[in-house]
């Protein structure tokens, strides 16, 4: 990239000591990013502001301050998940490895894709293929299907032991099915670098679903997520 001798690198650079969110704007700012990031993306924040180029700009960091402050509560939640439906699929095939059952199981054809998939994936990585490493290569999506309606007959009888805190008006599978497919969409936003930060109040109440989904499976853990969980805080910076 070309610059004239006296002109100095724009700064892209944003938080120093004299606050969280300190941003550091140039007119150029927005045009170096859209050149990286597409016109595309940074457009709908353009759009949003009327044109003004440093709002646009302080919205999308916003918006990668927030998916940040999400992952703590996203990773604590998938984590926890699916090591308790793994410790009820044990229970119910009387097997640690319980993946054996699941593939011999004619009802449950569907999730032998996944399965293949995530061994393919460990043994690609030329590492020993576990059961453990198996649960960790399942993606969240695997977990979340396990509450389908269409195997409520056949899990859902064992998989309820693995939310042991529901409250019993809440007591249902569709209960359960509907929180954790909203967070699994919501994930599936975050990690694909989406915009999340247009309505933040359904943000703060999805993450407060999040945790108290948590909560159902074990409110210590729910608690602990809570005192390391840096998300309120970054709420309070956001101004848009």
């Amino acid at each position: 990239m070309h610059r004239s001798p006296g002109n100095s690198s724009p700064k892209l650079s944003v938080g120093d000591e004299s606050g969280f969110f300190v941003f550091i704007h140039t007119m150029r700012e927005f045009d170096i990013l859209s050149s990286a990031f597409s016109q595309h993306r940074l457009n709908k924040y353009l759009l949003f502001h009327n044109g003004d180029k440093e709002k646009a700009m302080q919205h999308y960091k916003f918006n990668i301050y927030l998916s940040q402050a999400m992952y703590t509560s996203l990773s604590v939640f998938e984590v926890t998940l699916r090591n308790a439906l793994s410790n009820e699929l044990q229970i119910m095939s009387k097997d640690v490895s319980w993946i054996d059952t699941i593939c011999q199981n004619p009802n449950l054809l569907d999730f032998h894709s996944d399965i293949d998939h995530a061994i393919k994936q460990i043994s690609n990585r030329h590492e020993p293929v576990t059961v453990n490493k198996v649960i960790a290569e399942l993606n969240l999506g695997f977990w979340v299907m396990l509450l389908n309606s269409k195997y409520e007959n056949i899990l859902w009888k064992h998989l309820r032991k693995a939310f042991p805190n529901l409250p019993k008006k809440d007591r249902k599978r569709k209960t359960v099915s509907r929180i954790c497919n909203l967070i699994r969409n919501f994930r599936n936003r975050i990690f694909h670098n989406e915009a999340i930060c247009w309505n933040l109040e359904y943000v703060k109440k999805l993450h407060g679903d999040l945790v108290e989904a948590v909560s159902w499976i074990n409110k210590d853990v729910a608690s602990w997520l809570v005192s390391i969980d840096k998300f309120d805080s970054v709420c309070a910076e956001i101004d848009i």
